[in-house]
């Protein structure tokens, strides 16, 4: 079954919920195969029931972690949030990143739009939310490299002189 996994973190980001269960949005993933629609709503609202629509939605706030469900998932739909974007490129899933343009000196802004520079992910904000998941190619995007901790440790070591 192939199935979308929408996440907010932990925060709120209700505007992406309710454009996601769009009537609008609904009908573009299902016409593009996909059967399931999984929300992570963190603190924000419960979506109203969509019994309307064919596609089966399950909605929770929280749990220990998102891993199961990010490796479940066909696409993943996310706020700009560092964890959750560098999750699931970990995961080497199709993201689409919302920009929540409400949120005061947003740097999560700077992330997603150098990730969609990069070719990473698909940038867009809940007004074109829609649109992006009408037009996205998903062959196009380029996988996230892996992290290297050791360049990184080996870095670490030269600044406090253990090199």
């Amino acid at each position: 079954m192939k199935s979308v996994f929408v996440t907010v973190g932990t925060t709120s980001f209700d505007d992406l919920i309710a454009t996601i269960c769009s009537p609008a949005a609904l009908q573009v993933l299902q016409s593009r195969g996909y059967e399931k629609l999984v929300l992570q709503v963190g603190r924000g609202a419960l979506p109203p029931s969509l019994s309307g629509t064919a596609l089966a939605v399950e909605a929770f706030r929280y749990k220990e972690s998102l891993a199961e469900d990010l490796g479940r998932a066909d696409l993943v739909v996310s706020h700009a949030g560092a964890g959750s974007c560098l999750e699931a490129l970990g995961k080497e899933k199709p993201l689409v990143v919302v920009i929540n343009e409400k949120l005061m000196n947003n740097h999560q802004l700077e992330l997603a739009k150098q990730l969609h520079r990069d070719g990473h992910v698909f940038c867009c904000n809940c007004s074109t939310l829609v649109e992006t998941l009408q037009s996205m190619d998903l062959s196009t995007l380029k996988p996230f490299p892996p992290g290297q901790p050791e360049k990184f440790a080996l870095f670490l070591d030269k600044v406090v002189g253990f090199q």
